[in-house]
């Protein structure tokens, strides 16, 4: 499904002559996204289901993410620090977007799973402390020479006969909420973009491989893959990793390329690198 067909940069002189012309009495450190994509080549990309951004640190693959996620108004979840001339910036871009409206616009950061990742781990961390606390209410209950004296006692009464009829599991599991599963890092990283990702939508992931082991990556992959081609999902990535790049049919942009040019991942630096060094050690593989 395509939901957004293109979207338009401004050109180098585009950027020049706002430059030139809004702010050329003050003096600033930075105009930045100014001087970032289209001296790096990047003036349009035309946007297909599965639509991919390569290229190394400094080629603009995730300055042109944000602005493609503020253009669009995607929903974000971790703080996205924007300086005073995005606004200026998003005004001369141009996006064409279709005449089915998606269920939902999104973009995952590495920030948004580092954050789910770290809630799980404070979840578990509280409710490992509280099983603590259980444990060793259920041993004084149980051995406890306890006397019931008045009704005022009911409820300490009602702990002993609880602990002396269950074992310590069993009664900690009817006091306590079952734990959250603590996964891997790679698990729950995993288990985020499931989670996340709906069907008839548009997301845009930046460099989702993070936090993924290889195998890991190759069921995201086939995951995006299945939610681009049967659940009505377009897919706006950056990333290095080869299992992604591979996914088949999508439209690849090397930013690492000026201008940027289209290409396929056996073409790609970071692929051909891997495909030689595994080459050279073919016959250790046996």
């Amino acid at each position: 499904m395509i939901y957004m067909s293109s979207i338009q940069f401004p050109s180098d002189d585009r950027e020049s002559s706002f430059i030139w012309d809004e702010v050329k009495s003050k003096a600033y450190n930075t105009y930045y996204p100014f001087r970032t994509l289209a001296i790096n080549g990047l003036q349009r990309i035309e946007f297909d289901p599965i639509t991919i951004l390569y290229g190394g640190n400094g080629s603009g693959k995730s300055t042109a993410l944000n602005v493609i996620a503020e253009k669009i108004n995607a929903k974000r979840e971790s703080v996205f620090n924007k300086t005073n001339f995005y606004p200026d910036y998003l005004k001369i871009c141009t996006v064409d977007m279709r005449a089915v409206t998606p269920a939902e616009i999104r973009i995952i950061t590495s920030d948004d799973v580092f954050d789910y990742m770290l809630n799980i781990r404070n979840i578990n961390e509280g409710i490992h402390e509280k099983r603590e606390e259980i444990f060793q209410d259920y041993l004084d209950a149980k051995y406890s020479q306890f006397q019931m004296k008045s009704m005022e006692d009911y409820a300490q009464l009602k702990k002993v006969v609880k602990s002396r009829s269950k074992t310590q599991s069993a009664y900690t599991r009817s006091e306590l909420m079952a734990n959250i599963r603590e996964l891997s890092n790679g698990e729950s990283a995993y288990m985020y973009f499931t989670e996340k990702i709906g069907e008839n939508s548009l997301y845009i992931l930046d460099e989702p491989e993070n936090s993924l082991a290889p195998k890991r990556q190759i069921e995201l992959a086939n995951f995006i893959q299945d939610t681009a081609r049967f659940y009505g999902c377009q897919i706006i990535m950056s990333t290095h990793s080869p299992f992604l790049l591979s996914l088949p049919g999508a439209k690849i942009y090397n930013l690492d390329e000026n201008p940027a040019a289209v290409r396929k991942w056996t073409e790609l630096e970071n692929v051909r690198t891997y495909y030689e060094f595994f080459s050279c050690h073919k016959s250790e593989f046996v």
